[in-house]
């Protein structure tokens, strides 16, 4: 791996954390992003821990050069956990995790944030990044019924069965769910500044993230979508049109009407968990909810997709096509709880059909 940092202090702590792990090796350590840009052909790594303070070109445009010449797995190392609009920055450029810096051996919680610094590492390496860039496509010509070759047909703003009753109207909704993991800060970014202010109804986010940053994830949330964003607190009765996000190291659910936090074991190697929000909705909402599931390694949020699915509830998985990771997604689809397959660019504007307030499905 190649570490870039540019403090002679904190590049022997990361050397010495790292080397003290047998799953990993340092293979170079760069003081300025121009330096890792130069060794990243020579030193050949498997994944980059990044620092986002450096001389120079700063951790943002590094990931960027990175990622449109050579994608490598990033894990953006930050030793600020309250000033995340760089990190954030990064993660939305390409960056597949953000961790706490381990900092000072003496600090009470060293070895726990330096076991979950290479951990990440570890799994971040194991990760085939491929750089997908959405765009545009065409208009399709008049009369026209073949799809793009390579992606799923849902640009002919047509809905499936799925979404209507059986008169032809539009199914009535009342709350979103949107689960994510690797890849997922641009990917909620992405959909979440797609949706308009008067979007009617509470939606409700699992990013999984280490504890600390989850606040200022948030407040960065906030920043690119025209939605508030504020982290889930117990006994809150959900607005529409405000985004929820589970809080550090607590499963979020809704019961009885009000949002409810717990402490409960891990799900899936997760809390926040997405099966506990999936699954909690599928008895709140019933067929009135919508469940969607973005990239992340791993399986968190599938089976409670295919719980949300059972009970009647509009369920998308996100495309092969645009996913980071296809794991989590693509688990649900092979479960069968995915009523349709969308990529990333397609997503709020199927929430926006299914949330419409013309009730005669089109």
């Amino acid at each position: 791996m190649l570490v870039v940092e540019d403090s002679p202090v904190i590049q022997q702590l990361l050397s010495h954390v790292i080397g003290a792990d047998p799953r990993l090796e340092v293979a170079g350590i760069a003081s300025s992003g121009e330096q890792a840009l130069r060794m990243i052909d020579r030193a050949a790594p498997d994944v980059v821990s990044l620092d986002i303070r450096l001389p120079g070109i700063d951790g943002f445009e590094v990931t960027s050069r990175i990622m449109r010449q050579n994608p490598l797995p990033i894990v953006v190392v930050a030793s600020d956990v309250r000033d995340l609009d760089i990190p954030m920055r990064a993660l939305q450029a390409g960056a597949l995790a953000v961790v706490e810096k381990p900092g000072s051996v003496a600090r009470a919680d060293y070895q726990t944030v330096a076991h979950h610094l290479c951990t990440q590492l570890v799994i971040m390496s194991q990760v085939k990044v491929i750089r997908h860039r959405i765009t545009a496509r065409p208009a399709r010509p008049a009369g026209s019924t073949a799809p793009e070759a390579g992606t799923p047909d849902a640009g002919d703003g047509r809905l499936p069965e799925a979404a209507v009753t059986a008169d032809g109207r539009l199914r009535r909704f009342r709350a979103v769910g949107l689960v994510a993991s690797t890849g997922g800060p641009a990917a909620l970014a992405r959909i979440l500044k797609d949706l308009p202010p008067s979007f009617p109804m509470p939606l409700f986010v699992v990013q999984h993230m280490g504890a600390p940053f989850m606040a200022g994830f948030a407040n960065w949330l906030g920043t690119v979508s025209p939605l508030p964003v504020r982290l889930g607190e117990a006994g809150l009765v959900p607005r529409p049109g405000t985004v929820y996000v589970a809080p550090g190291d607590r499963h979020m659910l809704v019961e009885g009407g009000t949002i409810r936090l717990s402490d409960d074991p891990l799900v899936c190697g997760q809390r926040p968990s997405g099966e506990e929000l999936f699954r909690s909705m599928a008895r709140a909402y019933g067929t009135s909810g919508i469940g969607v599931l973005l990239t992340g390694m791993g399986e968190d949020g599938a089976r409670g997709l295919v719980d949300m699915h059972k009970v009647g509830a509009y369920t998308i998985a996100e495309h092969a096509s645009t996913a980071v990771i296809h794991s989590m997604p693509g688990t649900a689809v092979r479960l069968g709880g995915a009523v349709e397959e969308l990529p990333l660019d397609r997503v709020a504007g199927r929430l926006l059909q299914l949330t419409s307030d013309d009730k005669m499905a089109s």
